[in-house]
């Protein structure tokens, strides 16, 4: 019996982080070349520490706002930090001279719309958000 119960545990232990894993898309303007992206370099362009494309052109991460449910599941699954913490870092590299935050789209369609209209723009979805035919693409996220 308790064999069955760890089991049933680690079962739904797997499927809690695969659907969060599974929470967002990746999205680039679709004249951007690239076709995944690991978590690894994801994180370090949200924070601003990588800041070309490999052609050169510069990277423009759009974060959601922080209420935004996406938001909290993209910063833990990339970012490895909380809202809090993200927001603790940017207060520091604001002060220090350093850099800026990535602006904040109020919804899907807001950072649909951004990375649309700038090809070398990055942004994360929900995992239902519709897209276009045109002017974004979806990308995997590996590792």
């Amino acid at each position: 019996m308790k064999k069955i119960a760890i089991v049933l545990a680690v079962m739904i232990a797997t499927m809690i982080i695969a659907q969060e894993a599974k929470s967002y898309k990746i999205i680039v303007n679709d004249s951007n070349p690239i076709n995944s992206i690991s978590k690894k370099d994801l994180a370090k362009i949200f924070l601003k520490k990588l800041t070309k494309w490999d052609n050169g052109s510069t990277i423009l991460p759009v974060d959601q706002v922080e209420t935004a449910t996406v938001r909290e599941a993209f910063s833990k699954d990339v970012l490895k930090k909380t809202i809090a913490a993200t927001k603790a870092y940017w207060q520091e590299q604001i002060f220090s001279g350093r850099g800026v935050p990535p602006p904040e789209k109020a919804s899907d369609k807001e950072v649909i719309d951004y990375v649309k209209a700038n090809p070398g723009a990055i942004g994360y979805v929900s995992q239902n958000a519709t897209i276009p035919s045109s002017g974004v693409k979806v990308i995997e996220v590996v590792d």
